[in-house]
């Protein structure tokens, strides 16, 4: 049995993590499947967001203990978190149940998360002697406000759906058999924006955010000119003024 099943539909990706006998624990195979899903995102020209789903109970409870006790386990932090940090492409999070410490840390590293009224999360860590591995602590604060996210770091404490939507860790919190259909929703429009634009529009406030307003105008300059030149922008000028839908091709 997989333990990520990967499944491509009218330009978007779903990763499903598959262990759900485990609530969805990660070892190094299921990490790298879900790092080999995202490569296969950001190069495959047909493909433009991706949704990251749990199965069964939860969407993700974290790094496999049992496994990461293992010389197996060294480095593993090394290739999937770095791969969120580099793509140019959309990722929604999908999120159910129970999503902590290295589940958490995939959905920070999601653009945008949509949780159901059933889900709890948190930061367990600590209570083990570690602290999160998978850039938890970098990202957390730059979501939600310093003083919440350092709680929850020290404590070790879960908060539910509504106060994670309160805080603004999640854009979106929806009942249960409602969470795919929203989530697709999203995605849909996204593949219905310039595929171009998008991925510039993801680069330009990512790269800018921790830049001097200054600098990171002249960002924002650099990619509306780059973008402008483009034979899409054409296009999307075009069509508006034919009053019919454009006909986008990545150029």
């Amino acid at each position: 049995m997989s333990k990520v099943i990967v499944e491509k539909n009218k330009g978007i990706v779903h990763v499903k993590i598959n262990r759900p006998e485990v609530m969805n624990a990660c070892d190094g195979e299921t990490y790298n499947a879900i790092a080999d899903a995202w490569d296969e995102l950001e190069n495959d020209p047909t493909l433009r967001v991706g949704i990251i789903s749990g199965e069964g109970r939860a969407f993700c409870v974290g790094t496999d203990i049992k496994w990461v006790n293992s010389p197996a386990a060294d480095g593993f932090v090394d290739r999937l978190y770095p791969r969120l940090m580099t793509m140019t492409k959309p990722v929604i999070a999908a999120i159910h149940g129970h999503c902590n410490g290295g589940g958490l840390e995939q959905a920070l590293g999601a653009d945008i998360r949509v949780c159901a009224d059933n889900a709890h999360f948190g930061f367990g860590e600590i209570r083990l002697g570690w602290i999160p591995g998978g850039h938890g602590t970098q990202r957390l604060p730059r979501v939600i406000p310093l003083g919440n996210a350092l709680e929850l770091l020290y404590t070790g404490n879960r908060i539910d759906a509504p106060e994670a939507l309160r805080l603004g860790l999640v854009n979106h919190m929806v009942p249960a058999e409602e969470l795919m259909a929203k989530c697709e929703q999203i995605a849909k429009d996204i593949v219905s924006s310039a595929p171009l634009a998008v991925q510039k529009m993801k680069s330009t406030v990512m790269n800018g955010l921790d830049l001097p307003l200054p600098e990171a105008v002249k960002l924002e300059k650099a990619a509306f000119e780059w973008l402008m030149a483009t034979e899409d922008a054409n296009e999307g000028a075009t069509a508006f003024a034919e009053k019919r839908a454009p006909n986008w091709q990545a150029k």
